[in-house]
């Protein structure tokens, strides 16, 4: 395959989307332990007024296992499946971050990381629903 059939394929394309949004949330997490507010946050156990108790750690693993699953079923999935799981998992991670973004009280860093995360699930998104037509062997041999 050539370099540009491979920059072509969208499901190359998303995949790399979905890792660079994911690196962007990872990277985000990072600078907020950082904070002296967030840690001592984190030691009373109350994070804007949340609870961090089990349900709440699974409940963030599950929302942030979206994405990194998505590097892959972006990947390996038909087109059908893959065109409605970027569309659904794309719209699912804005949602959550323009709400985490309403709740307040989100510092410089943050806001700037969400903008980036916004900008690019909003991205993939849209790529998904433009793909009108899967790409076939033959598109991607010539």
């Amino acid at each position: 395959m050539k370099a540009e059939e491979v920059t072509n394929d969208r499901r190359v394309i998303l995949s790399t989307l979905w890792i660079f949004v994911t690196l962007n949330y990872l990277y985000c997490d990072v600078l907020s332990l950082m904070s002296a507010e967030m840690l001592s946050a984190l030691l009373t156990g109350t994070i804007a007024g949340i609870n961090m108790n089990e349900t709440t750690l699974l409940a963030a693993g599950v929302i942030m296992e979206i994405s990194i699953a998505m590097v892959l079923l972006s990947r390996v999935l038909k087109y059908k499946f893959n065109r409605l799981a970027n569309i659904i998992a794309g719209f699912i991670k804005t949602l959550i971050m323009v709400g985490t973004l309403l709740m307040g009280g989100a510092s410089y860093h943050y806001m700037f990381f969400a903008a980036i995360e916004i900008a690019t699930t909003i991205f993939i998104v849209w790529y998904a629903w433009t793909w009108i037509q899967p790409e076939t062997q033959k598109e991607i041999v010539q």
